[in-house]
């Protein structure tokens, strides 16, 4: 299980040695009258079974008031019904919301309080390397949750998808999926031209179901046009001709991602910066074009 070792090595909180971690119930509601339901319980036991800490897990999206009453009853009940020292670990994919869950709750005049553990941007560390993210797949899942929206976002997604090639596939869809869920719009985009671009240059370096995420008539409107421009290239009977070919398809494939891009980000072209991105010839500058619409408003950002 991720949780233990994160505890140590993220918060520097001292983990009962033990042999085995168990997900238990995360009904709390046998002691009280009302009902509190957590995310996950999590029971570490050493090795010869006696309970030496309970984990209650609680994944945290939005700043809910609530919670600030909720998440000591979970420790005092679990604490109560397991008799083992009980913590809440706090999962904020929001650095604002991490924050505020962060905050020490008093229970009374400063008598008692609790302080949540709170697994945030903050605490999790940016994972780009692909063989750092293959040695620490679970934390580089949780690094492209928590900065898969950030300036590196694309290089860290890039890294935990990779690693997730090496998973089961059951497993590492799961894993696919939360991230998936955690990217914003702009940043799905920029994903979504990279799975395509690795597609036609053959490069399969994602695991398959990421490939399936483009849309089939996406890829292979781009392929025609690769082809397209190879058949061309052939009726020329000549080497320089099919090169030539080959180029013309690369090019079109490029514009028309940046134009799908464009499209689905609601950023209107004039005529002349339509114009402008049919007659560009040029690989390297529709590449960065292409970059620029993850987060850009206006076509002049783009084609800056």
């Amino acid at each position: 299980m991720l949780a233990p070792r994160l505890l140590a090595t993220l918060f520097h909180v001292e983990v009962p040695a033990h042999a085995s971690a168990a997900v238990v119930e995360s009904s709390l509601d046998q002691l009280m009258p009302v009902e509190f339901r957590a995310d996950l319980v999590l029971e570490l036991r050493d090795a010869s079974g006696v309970l030496v800490l309970a984990i209650v897990i609680e994944v945290q999206r939005d700043m809910d008031p609530n919670k600030k009453f909720s998440w000591p009853t979970y420790v005092t009940v679990v604490r109560a019904k397991k008799r083992c020292r009980t913590v809440v670990l706090v999962v904020a994919p929001d650095a604002g919301v991490a924050a505020w869950a962060a905050e020490s709750i008093d229970l009374g005049l400063g008598l008692g309080h609790v302080e949540p553990l709170v697994l945030g941007p903050a605490v999790i560390p940016e994972i780009t390397d692909p063989a750092d993210a293959e040695a620490e797949t679970e934390l580089a899942v949780l690094s492209a949750v928590a900065h898969g929206n950030g300036p590196n976002g694309l290089a860290v997604v890039q890294a935990a998808l990779v690693a997730l090639g090496w998973l089961d596939q059951e497993h590492a869809m799961v894993y696919f999926q939360l991230i998936w869920n955690a990217l914003r719009e702009p940043m799905r985009q920029a994903l979504e031209a990279l799975v395509m671009e690795r597609q036609i240059e053959g490069e399969a370096t994602f695991p398959p179901f990421v490939q399936r995420l483009i849309d089939r008539g996406k890829l292979e409107g781009i392929r025609e046009g690769k082809l397209e421009g190879i058949r061309e290239g052939k009726l020329e009977g000549i080497r320089e001709g099919e090169l030539k070919g080959v180029r013309e398809g690369e090019l079109k494939g490029k514009r028309d991602t940046l134009l799908r891009l464009l499209a689905r980000a609601g950023v209107v072209l004039s005529e002349n910066e339509s114009a402008r991105i049919q007659g560009c010839t040029d690989i390297a500058t529709l590449d960065r074009w292409i970059d620029n619409v993850l987060g850009a408003k206006t076509a002049a950002e783009v084609l800056s």
